[in-house]
């Protein structure tokens, strides 16, 4: 499946390199990252590219820069935030690891049930008339897998946004950039979960009726459709990307 290239600023290019070489451990936690006029050189860019993508990498908590300018690696697995999850998922040799998918849909797993149960305790009358006009529409669009699996991400955008809970809001969006990096490898792994109209509506009642208690309970059946159907792939899925979407 080709996909149109998007265009990268030297910045971003220099960022993205460097970023891949930290994650998939050539620059190990502990090492000093090349001096600018090295990175200039070997890369081929000027100083302005460098020190931009020297700050993004900073921001992203992967290096930090010492007294005097020097940049030193940091271990990601103890300063970096969920923002990297896209990139650990699909890094830019293709290979999936599957333990990083694991890790992802236990983590969503454990979310959705307490994501249900706080839209169910603080819903508002404007909630619910969203939560509803796309449970609509996915009933609108039942037997189509690729409209259901993204009204789902909708109808779970709504109910975080229900949940009142700023944590599970920037946590939310982590896990949907990162998920929207491999959508289309799970639409039809996904398929008895988004399908699942009565669960989705199961979830809505229990909302609608202030029920925290059986939301969650819902929402947990609900997911577990999901997750048992990733996980039995899991084990068999390719060592490239490109031959899962062959």
């Amino acid at each position: 499946m080709l996909k149109p290239v998007r265009k990268q600023s030297l910045s971003e290019a220099v960022f993205t390199q460097l970023r891949d070489q930290i994650v998939n451990g050539e620059l190990p936690p502990g090492a000093p990252l090349p001096a600018e006029r090295v990175l200039c050189e070997a890369l081929g860019v000027n100083r302005g590219s460098i020190r931009e993508a020297l700050r993004r990498l900073q921001q992203s908590r992967l290096v930090s820069v010492r007294h005097g300018g020097t940049s030193q690696v940091l271990d990601y697995r103890a300063s970096a935030g969920l923002d990297l999850l896209a990139d650990l998922v699909l890094p830019a040799n293709g290979r999936i690891d599957p333990r990083i998918v694991r890790g992802i849909i236990e983590m969503r797993s454990a979310l959705a049930p307490d994501i249900a149960r706080r839209a169910a305790e603080r819903r508002t009358a404007a909630h619910l008339s969203l939560l509803n006009a796309t449970l609509v529409r996915m009933r609108e669009h039942a037997g189509d897998l690729t409209a259901l699996q993204d009204l789902a991400v909708t109808l779970w955008s709504d109910l975080v946004d229900a949940s009142d809970n700023l944590a599970y809001r920037l946590a939310y969006n982590s896990l949907r950039a990162t998920y929207d990096q491999c959508r289309d490898l799970f639409t039809h792994v996904l398929a008895e979960e988004t399908s699942d109209l009565a669960g989705y509506t199961a979830i809505i009642t229990a909302v609608s009726n202030s029920n925290g208690e059986v939301a969650a309970r819902r929402a947990r059946m609900l997911i577990e459709r999901g997750e048992r159907g990733i996980k039995q792939i899991l084990d068999h899925l390719p060592a490239n990307l490109s031959e899962m979407r062959a």
